[in-house]
């Protein structure tokens, strides 16, 4: 055997005898297999990413073209479908919202009185401080840019 064929098998050919030759080269091709690993999961979660990216895309494709004319569209049709009159729904529909409304505003209007009642009974009771209370809400919208007090003053 030459000094080449001892070194591939083992021997002392640059080697120092020890088989460091061998060694090294596993280590080396182990190391490139781990690499190879690694880039091929990295290769999976980046084509993983992208299969996602362009089912989101597509979701915010159909989402978006689906807007409110075609809601209604699709819910005159389920009516239609029903037997019923999309004009009752609608007129329904309106009617409901006014109910709800002028509900609210007497509660809004109930509320309203209830302070003006309450600010009243204070500025009979504890005069300095009510006057104190409209300075300080009349510099706090002054300070926002509210210039309208008036609903601070009782009349």
């Amino acid at each position: 055997m030459d000094s080449s064929q001892s070194a591939a098998v083992g021997g002392n050919g640059g080697s120092g005898g020890n088989g460091m030759l061998i060694s090294q080269t596993n280590d080396t091709a182990a190391s490139a297999a781990a690499a190879d690993d690694s880039m091929q999961k990295l290769n999976q979660v980046s084509n993983s990413i992208q299969k996602t990216l362009g089912l989101i895309h597509q979701l915010y494709l159909t989402v978006s073209s689906f807007n409110t004319a075609s809601q209604m569209t699709l819910l005159q049709r389920i009516l239609i479908d029903d037997g019923k009159n999309p004009d009752e729904f609608t007129r329904d529909v309106i009617n409901n919202c006014i109910a709800k409304n002028q509900i609210t505003k007497g509660k809004t209007d109930a509320l309203k009185n209830l302070r003006k009642h309450l600010l009243e009974e204070l500025e009979q009771n504890f005069p300095d401080e009510v006057e104190t209370f409209r300075e300080s809400r009349a510099a706090s919208a002054a300070g926002r840019g509210h210039f309208d007090v008036s609903h601070c003053y009782i009349s």
